[in-house]
């Protein structure tokens, strides 16, 4: 690829919320999660500068393997699928009580933001999160980001999608397996 055709694309995926792939090497182990669906690989990049509490929450939970086997639970075409609560419903969480929000303005929620879902209390987010499928800059300030989905988000488009408003979906689809990058031996 010519080098203003590659600079082309560099500047025009921000601007689309397209996600482009990552070369794992330039990204820190420690702050990038892999996580394992049915179709494949998905690779997050984690904020912590951005959202430290809720990183340090997800990476507790993904290294005591919380998130093994769990289903996205609320799935709705064109705009985001819903996994991490343990019993499946969208009522549950871990047992380690409520992250404070960490609502920031420098990030937006465009295709493949991963969010911290939480009640209408701010203050109530925990293990559930969402993966954007579509920009939703409606969701700015309202919930906290803590990650950005930079290669796989071809398998977060074959999540399998609820039926009716909100969502819910029958035999959903599973997070196969969830670990922090720096933990895997390749």
């Amino acid at each position: 690829m010519h080098r203003r055709a590659l600079l082309a694309t560099m500047i025009a995926t921000p601007l689309t919320g397209m996600t482009m792939s990552a070369d794992a090497a330039t990204l820190d182990p420690e702050n990038t999660l892999y996580l394992e669906l049915k179709d494949g690989r998905v690779v997050i990049q984690l904020f912590p500068d951005v959202a430290p509490k809720h990183v340090a929450r997800i990476k507790e939970l993904t290294r005591a393997k919380f998130y093994d086997g769990i289903v996205f639970h609320r799935v709705i075409e064109g705009f985001m699928a819903q996994g991490g609560d343990p019993t499946g419903t969208g009522t549950g969480g871990s047992k380690l009580g409520h992250v404070p929000a960490e609502f920031n303005r420098s990030k937006h929620f465009l295709r493949g933001t991963v969010g911290a879902a939480r009640s209408q209390d701010p203050d109530s987010a925990d293990s559930q999160f969402f993966i954007m499928f579509a920009p939703a800059t409606h969701l700015d300030g309202q919930y906290t980001i803590w990650g950005q989905v930079v290669s796989g988000m071809e398998f977060v488009d074959k999540i399998k999608r609820g039926s009716g408003g909100g969502g819910t979906v029958s035999n959903p689809d599973k997070i196969i397996t969830m670990r922090v990058a720096a933990d895997v031996k390749e």
